[in-house]
């Protein structure tokens, strides 16, 4: 592959003996933590407001969920051609007109009147959402690999970031009571046009000349064998983020029979932890390994979610969904670097661990309503409970000794160190 941008870095050493970045490397480096930024506040903007696109469409618990497993469609439809598309044309053009139509696809759930238009809306908010996480992700392994150094934790501690910006203004709007289709208009426009702007300095990564056809990639990557039981604990973390991040506002609004502004603060506040571990997630797994930081999460997500099922008020909910938040937020980038040494083939395994959490965290919301809607959503967060426990049983899969390879906290191939850098 080869890419427009600079490789990029220049004569002497930084910290650590490492090259320093060229200054087209760093704006590059920037540019994709904007992207990560813009998609990660349409998420927030639309999942704060899930309470009023409920009651909009007049749709019960169960419908929601139905509805909300439309995204996963989408996107599972939607991602091999986002793939075919970047490969074709370069991944920067790709991408920004993904994110783009990422952006604008904000504007359709709030005018749904029903559960079929609802549904319809959602599959193009997932398959957009796919297309362009795609795209963003492949250059932010791209920008990675050219700087020397993981950068993947805080990228997508920067989503995060964008959550919490989205849930927030969401907060406040639902607060106003301001109606969300205003609100999801004025968002799509802003978010467009930062997304235009930010994208305009990502690196382009292209296929080599006459390169096109031969290495086309697959439609469908499955994990290894070697990788299956790593999948699992990250399918673990992703369920427990995806089942908070779409129902913890519901779940104060139904439950606890809490405000609308109170339920869409449960949602920033989930976003808020994710946000804070995440940006620090690569100095904390250097100090203390990858072992204990995953099973430290995992005792503080379970600890969240027995909080969110016993809640008697509001409060104690909201805690254990930010605790939620804190436990899984580092657990992804380390099961995508365990991937990548986990067997003969690190790029297939990645790619199969990344369709089984991104599919985990999409099909996380519709599965958790089908529960409710059979049970009560408490009984849906006994599995999230549940699941959160895992992380703390399977913790040692992640143990970047395994192999004799560097942890990587990033979740980037991990390239072979002395052992000295190991833990």
């Amino acid at each position: 592959m080869s890419a427009d941008s600079p490789s990029g870095t220049l004569p002497g050493a930084a910290q650590g003996g490492r090259p320093r970045p060229s200054r087209e490397l760093l704006r590059a480096r920037y540019a994709i933590a904007g992207v990560f930024t813009v998609h990660g506040a349409v998420t927030g903007t639309f999942v704060a407001r899930v309470p009023w696109v409920q009651d909009h469409a007049g749709v019960s618990a169960g419908q929601l969920g139905f509805a909300l497993a439309f995204p996963a469609i989408g996107a599972a439809l939607a991602m091999p051609m986002a793939a075919r598309l970047s490969h074709r044309f370069g991944v920067k053009p790709t991408l920004r007109v993904m994110l783009a139509l990422w952006t604008l696809v904000l504007l359709l759930p709030g005018w749904a009147p029903n559960v079929w238009a609802l549904c319809a809306a959602l599959f193009l908010y997932g398959a957009t959402a796919g297309t362009s996480d795609v795209g963003m992700n492949a250059l932010s392994v791209e920008t990675e690999n050219r700087m020397g150094r993981s950068i993947m934790s805080g990228l997508h501690g920067m989503w995060s970031v964008g959550v919490l910006i989205g849930s927030g203004v969401g907060t406040i709007c639902a607060h106003a009571d301001i109606d969300a289709r205003v609100q999801f208009s004025v968002a799509a426009v802003v978010l467009t046009v930062i997304g235009l702007v930010v994208t305009q300095w990502v690196l382009d990564v292209r296929p080599e000349p006459g390169q096109e056809e031969e290495e086309a990639p697959p439609h469908f990557a499955l994990p290894p064998k070697s990788a299956l039981l790593i999948g699992g604990i990250a399918f673990c973390a992703v369920f427990a983020e995806g089942a908070s991040l779409d129902w913890s506002a519901v779940y104060l609004e139904d439950v606890l029979d809490s405000s609308a502004a109170v339920a869409a603060a449960s949602t920033t506040g989930f976003a808020l932890t994710m946000a804070i571990a995440r940006l620090l997630g690569d100095r904390l797994v250097d100090r203390f390994g990858a072992v204990p930081a995953v099973r430290s999460g995992g005792i503080l997500a379970t600890l969240g979610g027995l909080l969110v099922v016993l809640a008697p008020h509001p409060a104690m909910a909201m805690a254990g969904f930010a605790l939620i938040g804190l436990g899984v937020a580092v657990v992804v980038p380390l099961a995508f670097a365990a991937a990548g040494r986990s067997g003969p083939n690190p790029s297939q395994a990645i790619a199969g661990v990344a369709t089984v959490t991104y599919t985990s965290g999409l099909i996380a919301p519709s599965l958790i309503g089908g529960i409710a809607d059979a049970t009560s959503l408490v009984g849906s967060f006994i599995l999230v409970t549940a699941l959160a426990s895992g992380l703390i049983f399977g913790a040692g899969l992640l143990n970047p000794n395994r192999t004799g390879t560097v942890r990587v906290a990033s979740g980037a191939v991990p390239e072979p160190r002395p052992k000295s850098a190991v833990e």
